[in-house]
This record gives structure tokens, sequence and C-alpha cells, in this order.
């Protein structure tokens, strides 16, 4: 049975009378005729009689009329569900964060999408950035949010989001926070506590002390979380180096000071990556450009 002669039985069915079934199709009544007739041969069976008063359905015809109904609620369900995934209001999205810096504007995007689209589910995970790129290459994500690399893999396209300022954060208790200039010398005695070793911010870091001549400074607590580094930085007198947007974030209630040092300011680009080969969902598509829009709107993205 083919789908479209199918459709001309069942609108048949509701006029009764082939002339104003095919004026209502827009064909002509023998075409509409083959087409019932090609229909009867497929199912074997008389679908029509012809009266009197125009065409009636015979208990076969009513049969198949019954699972018409059905079948036509069925097509619109589909089609409903192929345009909904179409412009991105359901189907199923795996996204990386790199570090709880991004959570904010990330969970964001993601309250909007699902208010708007209630059919699409989430998976979310929470890693570095070392972590989330090779799962991205391999297929376990669709979207990382994350630093951009100055070398990007040739496999991942990078959307810009925002610039991240870092600069050197301490407690308003320090003994550096009241002074209107500290070097980059006066920081190489002082504590720390850092990122892992491996994260970029952490690399730039210790560059800027090589590029100046000066030993490493000594590292009391490496760790990716951006709580402890916090509850640490604001309780004793270890420095820490991070996001300046972060430091004011925090600042009502950690009382931070930043400590701005030339050869320490670094910009960080932040961005959303996915893989150059890969099919971008339209609910992909519409969580970015849902995530532009939340950062846009709260400031964070450059000019």
């Amino acid at each position: 049975m083919e789908l479209r002669d199918i459709e001309y039985f069942a609108v048949v069915a509701e006029h009764g009378h082939v002339g104003r079934a095919a004026e209502a199709l827009g064909l002509g009544q023998p075409a509409l005729s083959k087409s019932l007739r090609r229909l009867e041969r497929a199912a074997g069976a008389r679908l029509f009689a012809r009266t009197a008063k125009g065409m009636e359905l015979t208990p076969a015809g009513k049969a198949l009329l019954s699972r018409v109904r059905r079948l036509r609620v069925a097509l619109d369900d589909v089609a409903q569900e192929v345009a909904d995934i179409g412009q991105g209001r359901a189907g199923h999205l795996r996204i990386g964060v790199a570090g709880g810096f991004l959570v904010d504007p990330v969970s964001e995007a993601c309250k909007t999408l699902l208010r708007s689209a209630p059919d699409v589910t989430l998976s979310a995970t929470v890693e570095t950035g070392d972590t989330l790129l090779p799962a991205l290459l391999n297929g376990e994500l669709d979207l990382a949010v994350l630093a951009m690399t100055a070398s990007p893999h040739e496999n991942v396209i990078h959307e810009h989001l925002f610039d991240d300022e870092f600069v050197v954060i301490a407690s308003h208790r320090h003994r550096l926070a009241g002074r209107k200039r500290v070097t980059i010398a006066d920081l190489a005695q002082e504590r720390w506590v850092l990122s892992v070793p491996g994260a970029l911010a952490s690399q730039t870091f210790f560059r800027a002390f090589e590029a100046g001549g000066l030993p490493p400074p000594r590292v009391v607590v490496s760790t990716p979380s951006l709580p402890l580094r916090d509850n640490l930085v604001s309780a004793t007198d270890l420095l820490g180096y991070g996001s300046s947007r972060v430091a004011r974030i925090a600042a009502p209630h950690a009382r931070f000071v930043e400590i701005r040092v030339k050869e320490l300011e670094w910009i960080r680009r932040v961005g959303v990556a996915y893989r150059k080969d890969a099919y971008l969902s339209p609910v992909a598509r519409r969580f970015i450009e849902l995530l532009k829009s939340t950062v846009r709107e709260t400031g964070k993205v450059s000019k």
C-alpha cells in the first residue's frame, strides 16, 4: 500500500463521493478512481460500495479507515517530533564543562533550553579541559565549554564566548593587599594555592616567573576546586591566581583583593567546542546560541 493512496482513500471516505473528494484534493476523478483501485488490489478486498447516495464503506473499508485515523495521528506525531528535533526542541545533548567558573552560564543556558523544550534531555560532565578534549574527540561529548588554547586541535571547532582576565587574588587581610605597587619579584616570595600543574593557568603562571629570571614560587596547595581555593585564600595568607570575574563574584562573602602585576595579567579565551567532522544537531546549535545569549546578557562577552 502506498501512503498517498491511503490518504486519498480517507478523503473519499470523509466526503462519501469521488467527485467531491477529487475537488478537495485538487485531482481529476480518473486519477482518484485509479488510486482507489490500486489500493483495493493491495488490500485484496473491495473498500467501497457504490450507492445512489455515493460511496459507502464496506466492512473492509471501515476496518481500514479506523486504522488510517490512527495512522494519521501517528504521522502527525512523527512530523511534530521531526520538527521539534529540527528546531532544537527535542533530542539528547551531552555537554562537558571545564571548571566551576563555567557552571553558572552553562546552567542558565540549560534552564532556558529546558523551559522552551521540555522534551530535551541533557547530560553534563564537569572536568578539566585536558579530560574533556579527548572525550569530545572520541565522540563521548557533543559540546565542550572550556578555555580555548593558542593551538587548537585541527579536528575541533571553537566558537568564542567571552574573555576571562586572570589576576593575583588575596585576602583583604593579606600584607600585600594594601600596597600601591607590587612586583613579580615580591610575589616570588609568597606561598600559593594553584590549580593542578598541567592546567593552562598554572603553566602560564610559572612561565611568567621563569621569563623574569625568578625561581618558581612555592605552591602549598594544588587543587582544581575553586571553592577550596577561595576558602583557603580568604582564610590564610596564601595567594591565588585566577579569574578576575570569579573573584568579583566571590568577593561579597570572601572579600578578595585583586593584586595587579603586569607580568601575570593574562586573558583566557573561553569558548564552546565541537568536532569539525561531527553532526551538530539542532538542539546543540540551539544550546550554543542560548549560551552566547546568556554570557552576552550578563556582560561576560568581550566587545
